[in-house]
């Protein structure tokens, strides 16, 4: 960390929140240095050497269901991520929503400071998220997030955002639902345990939403916008600007890390991912994968709006592990069963740039 000895981190970073502007903030005072709570010596520059582009696998919804069933088992088993084109979301009600998340974190700071909250209060929360769980750990992201909530229960009030912020956002998540709902049985159908196999089991909801925004940085290279990490979800829905940034490691083929590798956004595609409780559910025949965010400009703001879909079972009688039909004699069940309460316990305590689900792995002994 480029910082002298005396330095206070943990004061700064309550100055910073305090501030309640977000990293926008910064940007806004014309702060041509980066502070020091968000300096990383950890991770390698965007421009690294290693870092290469990657032809992320592609799904096309408008093909036979079957065809279309085996490009998702292929991509969900080889790299976890995979763009879906003609998904049957308007590409108007896209562009609104991404337009709309910019404009909320891009308006004036007094508007969006009535809304900072680093805990998960409400409705909507405005922050810069921390990375880990201690608020005192460096390096910040990069980034400020506004977080929505659409369930669970009676629809939330969500009369504290901008009206044109707060119409296109609901707009989306209501289109994404039934997307979210294709894609569960589209993703049951890849693990051949029939297409409603997923739905019936944990209910698959839309329900937690975050726009993230990635401020141009005076020193991109110096910063990260999100530390690696695994999402904890079923399988998430981004949408993207044309900015860049977000990077997937490769599988080394020997279960350690490999290289990271670009994904290039790609123009009206939904990119899907695997999470760590589907990782799970598939006994480990679907991959949930490392992933991160690099600032790529010192002039453009990144904008993306990620939708995690989770089982809406949440009772501390409901158990998720391995499906039955997915645990054989040759292939045990890897994970015990765990509620989604204990799951979130988990990845609380082990934070943002950790899987949790290694503290659910059955031992080899058992």
């Amino acid at each position: 960390m480029a910082a002298t000895k005396d330095y206070d981190a943990a004061a700064a970073l309550a100055v910073f929140h305090e501030s309640r502007t977000g990293v926008r903030g910064l940007v806004e005072s014309s702060a041509t240095a980066v502070p020091p709570v968000f300096l990383t010596a950890a991770t390698p520059s965007p421009q690294s050497p290693g870092t290469t582009a990657f032809a992320i696998p592609v799904v096309d919804l408008s093909l036979p269901r079957s065809d279309t069933a085996a490009l998702v088992r292929a991509a969900s088993r080889s790299c976890g991520f995979f763009h879906v084109i003609n998904h049957g979301v308007p590409a108007g009600v896209v562009d609104s929503a991404v337009s709309a998340a910019r404009a909320f974190h891009e308006q004036p700071r007094a508007a969006r400071s009535s809304l900072y909250s680093l805990e998960p209060v409400g409705a909507v929360a405005y922050s810069t998220i921390p990375n880990a769980p201690e608020q005192g750990a460096p390096p910040l992201p990069w980034r400020d997030t506004l977080r929505v909530r659409f369930g669970p229960g009676e629809a939330p009030d969500l009369g504290c955002l901008p009206a044109a912020c707060r119409d296109a956002l609901k707009e989306y998540q209501r289109s994404l639902t039934e997307f979210g709902k294709e894609m569960a049985g589209l993703l049951s159908e890849a693990l051949g345990v029939g297409t409603e196999r997923l739905e019936q089991a944990m209910q698959v909801e839309g329900w937690l939403m975050v726009c993230h925004y990635y401020p141009p940085c005076p020193e991109p290279a110096r910063v990260v916008g999100s530390l690696e990490h695994t999402d904890p979800s079923l399988f998430t829905v981004l949408a993207q600007d044309g900015v860049g940034g977000l990077q997937v490691r490769r599988d080394d083929g020997n279960g350690g890390g490999g290289e990271w590798v670009d994904v290039a956004p790609v123009t009206g595609a939904l990119l899907v991912n695997i999470g760590d409780v589907l990782k799970v559910v598939s006994n480990d025949e679907l991959k949930s994968v490392e992933h991160r965010v690099v600032i790529k400009s010192t002039q453009d703001a990144r904008v993306s709006i990620a939708l995690f879909f989770n089982p809406a079972k949440r009772d501390k009688s409901d158990l998720f592990g391995p499906l039955p039909e997915l645990v054989t004699a040759e292939k045990p069940a890897r994970y015990r069963s765990f509620t989604v309460q204990q799951f979130m316990s988990s990845r609380r305590e082990h934070g943002h740039s950790r899987s949790s689900i290694e503290q659910f792995k059955v031992s080899s002994s058992q």
